[in-house]
């Protein structure tokens, strides 16, 4: 039995009619899939599985990824999503939770994590206090750069309201040892996630916001392969960045 699936349908409350229906298919089609765990779906079908149920498909059907992807430089790439809102949500809390080394949120805004995390205020808290360093690369609201891409976005919900947002959230926990915020814009048009030795990349399409664009979730596999590229991409523009506190504190005195 594909006790992983069997699982995860028990977590989103769905029968196996419902399954069916969100897929497709006819029940039955989900009950072999329940019944033979060497039995794969078709891509599109899987895909839709993943999205009812909230779980990737390398959990559903590892053995479907080991076949289809993975000799190359490639096998870095666990899974893609045509747009940043069609992954399931889920899969950030898990990311964030299982990481226990290193959380950097590289997104221009990170604005879309407040809303769709809750307590995440609460979750970095307990996550630093176990040691892990978290670190925000957020853009510079007062850069040209960010004033540029706004013009370029055209929405009512500016990049630096979006920015006050994550500000006011991490002006919380300025008292956690090892949560620190920095500004940077050479990150304007991609944004890096990583969580330990997995990653999610979403590179921002013109005229397009985050949640419009592709997103690629990576797990690092060899040495310089695309995890590492991001990864030195992302401490380059870190060491470049203005710490965020000390910015603060200038601006409350002017």
């Amino acid at each position: 039995m594909n006790q992983a699936l069997r699982q995860a349908m028990v977590a989103a409350t769905m029968n196996e009619a419902q399954l069916a229906a969100a897929c497709g298919v006819d029940p039955k089609t989900v009950g072999r899939w329940l019944a033979n765990a060497s039995r794969v779906p078709h891509g599109q079908h899987r895909w839709a599985a993943s999205q009812a149920l909230g779980v990737e498909e390398t959990v559903l059907w590892p053995t479907a990824v080991r076949s289809t992807v993975k000799v190359g430089a490639d096998r870095e790439i666990v899974q893609v999503y045509p747009y940043r809102s069609a992954a399931p949500t889920a899969l950030w809390r898990q990311l964030i939770g299982r990481a226990e080394r290193e959380l950097t949120f590289a997104g221009y805004t990170n604005y879309f994590l407040w809303l769709e995390q809750a307590n995440l205020g609460g979750l970095l808290r307990r996550k630093a206090a176990s040691g892990c360093q978290v670190r925000f690369l957020i853009g510079d609201p007062d850069s040209p750069v960010t004033r540029a891409r706004e013009i370029e976005e055209d929405v009512p919900l500016t990049l630096r309201t979006r920015i006050a947002v994550t500000v006011g959230e991490l002006q919380k926990l300025t008292d956690v040892p090892g949560i620190e915020g920095r500004y940077e814009t050479g990150h304007v048009n991609i944004s890096v996630f990583r969580f330990d030795d997995e990653m999610i990349v979403t590179p921002i399409l013109a005229r397009k916001v985050g949640h419009n664009s592709p997103m690629m979730h990576l797990r690092r596999l060899q040495d310089d392969g695309m995890f590492d590229q991001f990864a030195e991409h992302v401490e380059e523009l870190w060491g470049r960045g203005r710490n965020m506190w000390n910015l603060e504190v200038q601006h409350a005195e002017a």
